[in-house]
This record gives structure tokens, C-alpha cells and sequence, in this order.
């Protein structure tokens, strides 16, 4: 196919790959003008050429990348295979419209947007954020984004009616016909559960203002999207523990009369940039002047409160990004920094027994599951053991996705789900992503708990 190079006006801000010395080109060998960054695509086009081909995406050993190839065996469903062709759909060798290409697609469809290639990847290959800018594309040369997409994409927006339509999901498992009908026309895997909403949400119960104690430290708890409709119990659990250690907790909230608060993720994994954006500079406005005052802004959803620290500077959003991004902590990260400053101060009971701990992608990716070791080594007695596991298979909307359906199920089974199978039933299970948690209720028939619910338990 002869090339058709056209310019790609990028809807993510790839400025940071401009200068390309930043990024090794040319620097490890191997890296000569025949694999030179495609000329079409600018910071998009070098941030697809760091994969410099050492596949270490192709291994299968201690890590989380990469799950679609651990899954499938398959070189086409790994991070350099789709690097090389993202640079050929820049290069023009796919077409007009490359990415509507049956190549491009083929290449990215397993992508769970782990991270785990930005960590592990010798070059810090960030295929999540590679893919989400295809997807803008595609959407852009298709000239309308699916119902499905925007379905999962919204969720946010009508995150507040959820609860009015829980029978839905009831009527859906006791009635096969009706989990194939939705199947069938709207892609979503009928042997998946839908997710329930809490008959109440967290947000709508908390003052709009906190008193602050006197000689008490003061604290931000950013409740995402799923904390707060689906499990307000973890929000509740969180506050508790960090009131229980002293500290003043201001819960971060929307505007007047707006609906709370979302990080944006949803839409950006699907490919709604402006979308996104928009969210995310909510959540800025709400949270910029708690970082101004050098408060921590702490964060329950791995996927939620870890985008404010990576996505967000791709976003275009200017300096308050990097404030609020050096403010981001998740919750155990918190806890720990604060064990390690001899500042933390938990009344915990002993618990004796076994807790298994299954990490999110974006826990590991960013280097936080040595601080749930940490905190959980603080309750007495606790005989804490880490789950061996890549990703858990349904990395947000992936595994609802009735062609991504078996496929979600082979990660989920490499190693997670046999091993809380073989758990015994008094063994506490803790995975701190909701999506997580929904692959342990549907895989292996067990519930899992957040860390929060966890340590609230430990409290004397």
C-alpha cells in the first residue's frame, strides 16, 4: 500500500515528547534514520517511537505488562507490536483514514490500558495514553462515537440515578433472555454482572464545610465516582479512619447546585478528550485551593485519584495541574508517609488471621504497594500476603464488553482468581479498584474489601 501521509491534529497535549533527546532517541542504538519517529503526529508520533523493540512486553515473569500478551500468547496483542503499528498508521502505510484501519484495531483492541509497559517498559513505553489518543482519532474519523462507549463513557453523568434502575440488574440475572437482549444491542457481555448503586450516596450526606479542630492536621478525601454511588461505605470507612488519627478531613465538593465531583477518568479512557477536560477542570477548581495551602488530597480509586498525578498533564490545563499533582496521595500512601514522619497516630486492635492483597494495575505502575504493606504491617497480629497477578481482566469497562468478555476472563484466571479460589473463607481479601473487585465477585464468587474497610475494622 503506497503511503498517504495526513497531518493528525492530537487532541492530548504530546508537547513533553518533543524534545526528543529527553526520551533516549538515538542513545541505546538501534535507533537509526529507517526507525526514525514517523513525520506525521509530532510528540505523538516520538512518544509511539520510544518502543525501541526490546520486548521485554513479551515476557512472562514478576510484573504487570503485558496482560493481553500473558493472556493470549500472542506477539499481535503486546505493547511493541502495537507501537510498531501506530507508527505505521503516522508513517501512512494503512491508509487514508489509518485509524479506522483493521490494523490499528486489531492492534489496540486488548489494550487494558494497565500502565504496566510506563513503568516496566526499558523506555517507559506509555501505551494507555498512546491508545486513548487513537481512540479520539478513531471517534474523529468515524464522525461519531458508539452508544456503547458513550454509555460507559457518562457514567458520571447519571452515576445519581443508578439506584433507580438496580432492578434491572436483578431481572438481568434471573432472566438469561434479557442479559442477551442487552448483548446483542448494546455489546454488553451477558455472563457479566452490572454493577449495583448504594440507595444513598456518600457526598450528599457531608457538610459542605468542616470545622477545624484546633492543633489537628487538616486533610482533603477526594470520593470518586464509585465510591461515592456505588460503594459509600469506603468513603465512609476512609473518613472514619482519618478522623480516628487525629486529622481534620475536608470532603472535596462540586460547586453549588453542580453534581459531584469526577477525575474524568470514564471519558478519557473512551476517547472523549473535551469531555475530560471538562471534568478535570472541575475538579481542579474544587481542589486547587486546598493544594494552594499544601493540604493533602487524598484518594480512594486507584484509576481516579493516580490520573490527577499522569493524565492530567496531558490534558492541557496549565500550572494548577502540577499543584494538585504533587498533592495526589492514595490513601495508604498517606498513611504511610505519615508512619515514616512518626506523625501517625491509629488506635489499632489485633486481628488475628490472613489478609490476601490483590494490587491494582495503576497501584503497582506507580509504585504504592509497598506503602498497603507498610500500613496493613500496623495492625497487630495481621498476616499480610501479596497476590502474584498482572491485570485482573476488567480494567474498567474492558471486561463488560461482550467481545473482550473471554479474554478478560484468561487474565482474570493466570493467577488471581485461582488463588482467592484457594483461599479459605476467613481470609480477608483486599483489591482497592472497584473494577477489581467486580472481577473477584463474578470470577471467584468472593467479596473483596477496600484497605479502608480494612483498617476501620482494626480500629480499637
Amino acid at each position: 500500500m503506497s503511503k498517504q501521509t495526513t497531518p493528525v491534529q492530537t487532541q492530548l497535549d504530546w508537547s513533553a515528547y518533543e524534545t526528543s533527546n529527553s526520551f533516549g532517541f538515538d542513545s541505546f542504538g538501534g535507533f537509526g534514520e529507517s526507525d526514525a519517529a514517523p513525520a506525521s503526529g509530532g510528540g505523538y508520533a516520538k512518544a509511539a517511537a520510544v518502543c525501541m523493540g526490546k520486548r521485554h512486553c513479551q515476557r512472562k515473569d514478576k510484573g504487570v505488562m503485558c496482560p493481553s500478551y500473558r493472556a493470549t500468547d500472542d506477539e499481535k496483542h503486546s505493547t511493541h507490536h502495537r507501537a510498531v503499528t501506530l507508527k505505521a498508521a503516522l508513517d501512512g502505510e494503512l491508509g487514508e483514514h489509518p485509524f479506522l484501519s483493521k490494523e490499528l484495531t486489531e492492534a489496540m483492541e486488548y489494550c487494558v490500558s494497565c500502565k504496566g509497559c510506563k513503568r516496566e517498559c526499558p523506555h517507559g513505553v506509555d501505551m494507555a495514553l498512546l491508545r486513548v489518543e487513537a481512540m479520539a482519532q478513531r471517534w474523529q474519523q468515524l464522525g461519531h462515537v458508539p452508544l456503547r462507549e458513550r454509555l460507559f463513557a457518562n457514567t458520571p453523568r447519571y452515576a445519581k440515578h443508578l439506584k433507580m434502575f438496580n432492578w434491572v440488574g436483578a431481572l438481568r440475572k434471573r432472566m438469561p433472555l434479557i442479559a442477551k437482549a442487552m448483548e446483542r444491542w448494546l455489546g454488553i457481555a451477558a455472563k457479566r454482572s452490572l454493577p449495583k448503586a448504594a440507595v444513598r450516596d456518600f457526598i450528599s450526606s457531608q457538610p459542605r464545610s468542616v470545622a477545624v479542630t484546633e492543633g489537628t492536621r487538616e486533610v482533603v478525601l477526594l470520593v470518586d465516582t464509585f465510591s461515592n454511588h456505588l460503594d459509600p461505605h469506603i468513603a465512609q470507612a476512609a473518613l472514619e479512619v482519618l478522623q480516628a488519627a487525629g486529622y481534620t478531613v475536608h470532603i472535596a465538593q462540586p460547586a453549588a447546585g453542580e453534581r459531584a465531583l469526577c477525575c474524568g477518568r470514564t471519558f478519557h479512557s473512551n476517547g472523549l478528550i473535551d469531555e475530560a477536560r471538562a471534568e478535570a477542570t472541575r475538579l481542579l477548581d474544587a481542589l486547587s485551593p486546598f493544594a494552594e495551602r499544601g493540604l493533602p488530597i487524598i484518594g480512594l480509586e486507584p484509576s481516579c485519584l493516580l490520573m490527577l498525578r499522569d493524565e492530567y498533564h496531558s490534558l492541557g490545563l496549565g500550572e494548577r495541574v502540577g499543584k494538585v499533582s504533587n498533592a495526589a496521595v492514595l490513601l495508604e500512601e498517606f498513611l504511610a508517609r505519615e508512619h515514616d514522619a512518626k506523625r501517625l497516630n491509629l488506635p489499632f486492635k489485633s486481628i488475628s488471621g490472613k489478609v490476601l492483597v490483590h494490587g491494582h494495575c495503576h497501584q503497582k505502575a506507580f509504585g504504592a504497594m509497598p506503602a498497603m504493606e507498610k500500613v496493613l504491617k500496623l495492625v497487630p497480629d495481621l498476616q499480610v500476603a501479596f497476590i502474584e497477578s498482572s491485570c485482573c481482566g476488567m480494567a474498567g469497562s474492558f471486561g463488560m464488553e461482550a467481545e473482550h468478555y473471554e479474554v478478560s476472563m484468561q487474565m482474570g484466571e493466570l493467577s488471581l482468581l485461582p488463588t482467592v479460589r484457594a483461599a479459605s473463607e476467613e481470609t480477608l481479601l483486599i483489591a482497592n479498584g472497584s473494577s477489581c473487585r467486580h472481577q473477584i465477585r463474578d470470577g471467584a464468587a468472593r467479596e473483596a474489601q477496600h484497605l479502608a474497610q480494612v483498617l476501620r475494622r482494626a480500629l480499637d
